[in-house]
């Protein structure tokens, strides 16, 4: 256990950003997930631009590589495109 007082603040604030970018990443994960999902293209393209604002969002906080952010939306734009 951390003894001193820094350390326990850092042990929770630690927690907090933890928890803050568990739901990001959920949040968006299943934003992709409905997007992926969608079988209209005006629903798609609705989507499209804010679950690419989130991948973005997460890749600038680094919640995510921002590689891995690149492959989704390009991905994604090929399946908006493809219906």
């Amino acid at each position: 256990m951390a003894n001193h007082k820094s350390a326990l603040k850092r042990i929770r604030s630690n927690r907090a950003k933890q928890l803050r970018n568990k739901y990001q990443h959920k949040t968006t994960r299943n934003a992709v997930r409905v997007l992926r999902a969608a079988t209209e293209k005006k629903e798609a393209e609705e989507l499209f631009p804010k679950v690419i604002s989130m991948l973005d969002r997460l890749a600038k906080k680094n919640i995510i590589h921002k590689n891995k952010a690149s492959n989704l939306k390009s991905k994604l734009t090929k399946h908006v495109a493809a219906l």
